[in-house]
């Protein structure tokens, strides 16, 4: 029976049992200089020693979440039942108070999970994300403050605070890594949103550093999102009416990638040169560029494609189970292949220009509507609270 299509689209043959139980693309990662992350997170993932297995089968270095994954836990599982009648039966705990309380509990046993990831590492690696409050990424004074407190209430020094990459979530980001707290840039599309908040980074580091602390404890990720920019870089471009097939050939599905490739090219020159390199002395980690979004959401490309294709030293890739999954049993771990065809990215991008596509606007546009399903994951999390409120109201 075939597996998998490979990036060209053809079925490619499986491998020999044997040779399936000895070799783990997962595993090869590591030795491309990429850390694989897992975009998941629920109760039972710890408690039945799921998460410890991938960690040690998989070579697994981190987890990150998101409202959507905390209100599918919530709402969709029995698992919470008992925090969930012990906190709403006695009626004094709020819907967000009840949200923080299972998060925070989950987000402790798994950044605890991978402690020795994070120690192994030098403080490098082995993160658990956590979002600030979504209705707040306009807003860089409430954005400071909820990333304070969660940062004390969480008390893990393996954690990592989700911040959007806005223009108001640009300077919290700068200000929390001032002091000392670990941030996963979250929402980025854009290249220059990017190099914003990779300076911002810097100079949150050099303050850090110019008050006396510890510069080599903090890290950082900046979270570019794939999958999302060619679901809308191709709808732009199948809806083109006598558009040069030449250009679309060029351009459609590629978009992602070689928006990623310049992306990772600005990474290696910004942290790079003595400005850099004065804090490297001190010990400063850079900030790793994290693919997100690896899904794939056209059928028609293989279920790989996020992953195969950006495989480059200092990344990370957080991936969904399902594209874990496809990736330990099919995937192609090849090394440096986000620098492959560097040139042949750049020409895709202006190939799309020559069509009349504008990126800027398909990035600004994503933006604001990754902002807006955020806020609604997050109402619809803080809803299934209310829900199960209602049921063990009516069971009482």
């Amino acid at each position: 029976m075939p597996g998998a299509p490979d990036r060209s689209g053809a079925p490619r043959p499986r491998r020999p049992a044997r040779e399936e139980h000895a070799m783990n693309p997962m595993k090869d990662l590591e030795a491309c200089g990429q850390s694989p992350w897992l975009d998941d997170l629920h109760k039972t993932l710890m408690s039945s020693g799921e998460l410890a297995g991938l960690i040690e089968k998989d070579g697994l270095k981190g987890l990150t979440s998101n409202p959507s994954i905390f209100e599918k836990a919530i709402g969709s599982t029995h698992d919470y039942d008992d925090v969930l009648k012990q906190m709403l039966g006695d009626g004094k705990a709020d819907d967000m108070t009840v949200y923080e309380t299972i998060a925070i509990a989950d987000i402790q046993a798994a950044a605890d999970a991978f402690r020795s990831v994070y120690e192994a590492a030098n403080g490098a690696d082995g993160f658990v994300s956590l979002e600030v409050a979504p209705n707040i990424a306009n807003d860089t004074d409430a954005t400071k403050a909820d990333a304070k407190r969660l940062w004390a209430a969480v008390h893990r020094p393996n954690l990592m605070i989700k911040i959007p990459g806005t223009d108001a979530g640009t300077p919290a980001i700068q200000a929390t890594i001032a002091e000392g707290i670990n941030v996963n840039v979250t929402l980025l599309f854009a290249v220059k949103a990017y190099e914003d908040v990779a300076q911002a980074y810097i100079a949150g580091l050099e303050e850090l550093a110019a008050k006396g602390g510890d510069v080599s404890r903090v890290a950082s990720v900046a979270s570019f999102f794939l999958s999302r920019i060619d679901a809308a870089a191709d709808s732009k471009i199948t809806a083109l009416k006598d558009a040069d097939p030449a250009l679309v050939e060029k351009t459609l599905h590629k978009v992602a990638i070689a928006n990623a490739k310049r992306a990772y090219q600005r990474s290696k020159a910004i942290f790079s040169g003595p400005r850099w390199e004065k804090l490297a002395a001190k010990g400063a980690h850079p900030q790793r560029l994290l693919w997100a979004s690896t899904g794939t959401k056209d059928k028609s490309l293989p279920d790989t494609y996020y992953v195969d294709n950006i495989i480059g030293r200092d990344t990370v890739n957080t991936m969904p189970p399902a594209t874990m999954k496809a990736f330990r049993d099919h995937g192609t771990a090849i090394k440096d292949s986000i620098e492959s065809d560097v040139a042949g990215a750049e020409a895709t991008l202006q190939a799309l220009e020559k069509l009349g596509i504008s990126l800027d606007d398909i990035t600004h546009e994503l933006v604001l509507d990754g902002i807006k399903k955020f806020e609604e994951a997050f109402d619809n999390l803080i809803g299934g609270v209310k829900k199960r409120r209602s049921e063990f109201s009516k069971a009482a």
